[in-house]
C-alpha cells in the first residue's frame, strides 16, 4: 500500500507541510517495498483549485492513504470518492509520521476546513 505525505523538502527529515494543496512536494512511501519517492507538486503554484489538482496527483500515483495535518473540503471530497483514507499527521518529520502510521498510531483526519480561496493573488 502506498501512503502520501505533503512535505516541505525532499527528505524523510522534512516537516509535514501545513498546506496539502500548496505543498511543494509529496513523499510517496510504499509499505510493501519500503521505498520512498518524492514528486513535485505542480498544483503548488496554481492560481486556483490547488487542493483538487493535488488530490488528483495523489490518486494518479496509486496512494491508498494520506497523512496530513489538515485538508480542504474540495480535496477531501475528491480523495474520499477515490477511497483514499485520510489520517491526521503528527508534529514530527515525515519519517516519524510513517513510523506512527505503520504502528497504527495516527487518528483518522476529521477536521476538514472550507478551504482557502484566491491564494493565487487574484
Amino acid at each position: 500500500m502506498k501512503i502520501v505525505i505533503p512535505v516541505d523538502e525532499k527528505t524523510l527529515d522534512s516537516g509535514v507541510c501545513a498546506s496539502f494543496g500548496r505543498a511543494p512536494y509529496f513523499l510517496i512511501y510504499d509499505m510493501e517495498t519500503k521505498e520512498n519517492n518524492f514528486i513535485d507538486n505542480p498544483a503548488a503554484k496554481s492560481t486556483g483549485g490547488a487542493g483538487i489538482k493535488a488530490a488528483q496527483l495523489i490518486i494518479d500515483n496509486g496512494a491508498k492513504a494520506l497523512l496530513t495535518p489538515r485538508l480542504g473540503q474540495n480535496a477531501a471530497e475528491v480523495l474520499e470518492a477515490a477511497e483514499i483514507k485520510l489520517y491526521k499527521s503528527i508534529d514530527a518529520p515525515a519519517g516519524k509520521n510513517i513510523e506512527a502510521f505503520v504502528a497504527g498510531e495516527l487518528p483518522v483526519l476529521k477536521e476538514i476546513h472550507a478551504g482557502f480561496h484566491r491564494h493565487g493573488g487574484r
